[in-house]
């Protein structure tokens, strides 16, 4: 089977599994994403299981396959004795959920007829969670843990309509072999990751859009802040969303040599970004998934208590949020470091436009290593505000030369907003030149839904990462500044500011200039006789008026 083939079966899967949900009355019910992502993450769960085990034994994978989905290493496996099958569970990847074969879903299969067959679908993924706790599931702020399963077929209102519900769900995904996906890259897993959310997860305004950010913007944070090999690095996001831009930062380091961290306050959020890091092989850094408040209580701290620093940080923070209702809790003493240019005001009128992205940028600052560097995304009118706190924060960054540079991005580069956005670059290594780029020219506009988006090329994105990586002053499009240089400009890291205003110089002949000096002439000559005319009129009609 081509990958191809491969990809459209398991598509065709996940189609099947949102029709069944939409014929028992879930379809866009705030409920059916929990189902088809946590339906989807048991299939996947259970044939990466498979892969492993007949990794350790081959044995198990040359057993023939029996009918009925009764697969013959599953009723090879189920014959092993108490302490074989606990040695064998011992020998998988820290990444493989530890199953039993009561939990296999061919083991579903065949019980499917029995009564109280929902409840037993549910028990069964309940149990997996409990046993697979301390490795999948997801912490909040406050200690509890998240488990991996919720008792799914309890979101039908009608219980006499649970078991044919939870049959015709296990009847769909025996009918596919995913184990053919373990031996693919991980770019295979995130167009799967994609698809699985699309409804939930996209730029054209769905329900789930605020976890979302276009992969341009995530390709050239990564491709910028990783240009050279690295190890054992911690990398951070302070607003993690889904995880578009910790998978690409963590594909651009190597899977096996950072550590994810996140916190976000949306528990949807949470849920989709753990299951992008068991899809992308980090299921190591789910213990460091934080469900919670980042800017009212940040979870992550080091032995002494105190907060975390990070060797790489990339975020795409909200722009506008209402935080009046824990404001003051953040005017502390504790806070005065980390909030170092201030904290917004409350406005009297407009409370959901109070600027949080500028607390989440100085979180990030404060966050950062000692050779750390960070991307984030911030609205542009960010980079050459003349006051406030915006303002402080460049200067930040300027004073203690730890800025890299900024990338302006073209309008509507995110669908769902009209604010133009630029990507802020931080290294507290650059102690000299300084890249600005005006990209703002680039792109296609396309129609998304009901919205119009900008979509860069593959080859506009790779200009501006090797413009950036090359510290390259290209005409109308980037230059390279000193610190010097943007504190007489007031601090402004706008690229369009620092570009030469420049004079085209045209040889020609003598003859040519007395032709166009004469032309020149003339028309002045022309335009000044019928000005001398215009007067005379204006003054006569003046001469004609009378006062009555």
């Amino acid at each position: 089977m081509t990958d191809i083939d491969f990809k459209n079966k398991v598509m065709a899967l996940i189609d099947n599994l949102k029709s069944i949900s939409a014929n028992y009355g879930l379809g866009n019910d705030g409920n059916e994403f929990k189902i088809i992502t946590q339906v989807f993450l048991y299939k996947f769960m259970n044939d990466k299981f498979a892969y492993q085990v007949k990794q350790i034994e081959p044995k198990l994978a040359e057993a023939e396959h029996l009918p009925a989905g009764q697969a013959g290493w599953e009723k090879e496996l189920s014959n092993y004795s108490d302490d074989d099958y606990e040695m064998l569970l011992l020998q998988l990847g820290a990444d493989t959920a530890k199953l039993k074969p009561e939990h296999f879903i061919s083991n579903l299969f065949d019980r499917q007829n029995e009564s109280d067959f929902a409840k037993l679908f549910d028990d069964t993924l309940m149990d997996i969670a409990i046993i697979n706790n301390d490795i999948f599931s997801v912490k909040t702020d406050g200690g509890a843990k998240v488990v991996l399963f919720d008792r799914i077929t309890e979101y039908i209102a009608d219980p006499s309509k649970r078991d044919d519900f939870a049959r015709a769900l296990i009847n769909k995904i025996v009918t596919v072999n995913f184990e053919h996906i373990f031996t693919r890259k991980y770019d295979f897993y995130a167009t799967i990751f994609e698809y699985l959310i699309k409804d939930y997860n996209k730029d054209g305004g769905g329900k789930y859009a605020e976890y979302y950010t276009p992969h341009a913007v995530a390709k050239i944070m990564a491709a910028i802040l990783v240009n050279e090999p690295v190890q054992d690095v911690t990398v951070y996001d302070p607003s993690a969303g889904s995880g578009t831009l910790l998978m690409s930062i963590a594909h651009a380091i190597g899977e096996d040599k950072c550590t994810i961290y996140s916190q976000d306050i949306s528990q949807k959020s949470s849920s989709l970004l753990r299951l992008n890091l068991i899809l992308n092989n980090l299921v190591h850094s789910i213990q460091n998934i934080i469900q919670g408040n980042t800017i009212l209580s940040p979870y992550h701290k080091d032995k002494n208590g105190e907060l975390m620093k990070f060797d790489y940080i990339v975020s795409n923070p909200p722009f506008k949020l209402d935080f009046s209702d824990f404001r003051d809790d953040l005017d502390s003493k504790e806070n005065h470091e980390r909030f170092f240019a201030g904290i917004p005001k409350t406005p009297k009128k407009a409370v959901d436009k109070m600027a949080i992205y500028s607390l989440f940028l100085q979180h990030i600052i404060y966050s950062l290593s000692k050779n750390g560097k960070a991307a984030a995304v911030v609205p542009t009118g960010f980079i050459t505000a003349q006051s406030g706190i915006d303002k402080k924060i460049r200067q930040r960054l300027v004073d203690s030369k730890m800025l890299a540079g900024v990338v302006s991005m073209p309008s509507n580069i995110f669908a769902t907003t009209g604010t133009n956005v630029s990507i802020l670059f931080m290294d507290k290594n650059n102690k000299e030149d300084v890249v600005l780029i005006d990209a703002s020219n680039l792109g296609k506009t396309v129609k998304e839904g009901k919205n119009q988006k900008t979509v860069l090329t593959p080859e506009e994105e790779q200009q501006i990462i090797d413009t950036f990586n090359n510290i390259k002053a290209i005409d109308d499009f980037s230059v390279v500044v000193k610190y010097d240089e943007i504190k007489q400009k007031n601090y402004s890291l706008s690229a369009g500011q620092y570009f030469e205003v420049k004079i085209e110089y045209v040889d020609i002949t003598a003859e040519e200039f007395e032709a166009k000096m004469k032309s020149y002439e003339e028309n002045l000559s022309k335009l000044f006789a019928e000005g001398k005319e215009l007067e005379k009129e204006i003054m006569g009609n003046l001469k004609g008026l009378r006062y009555e």
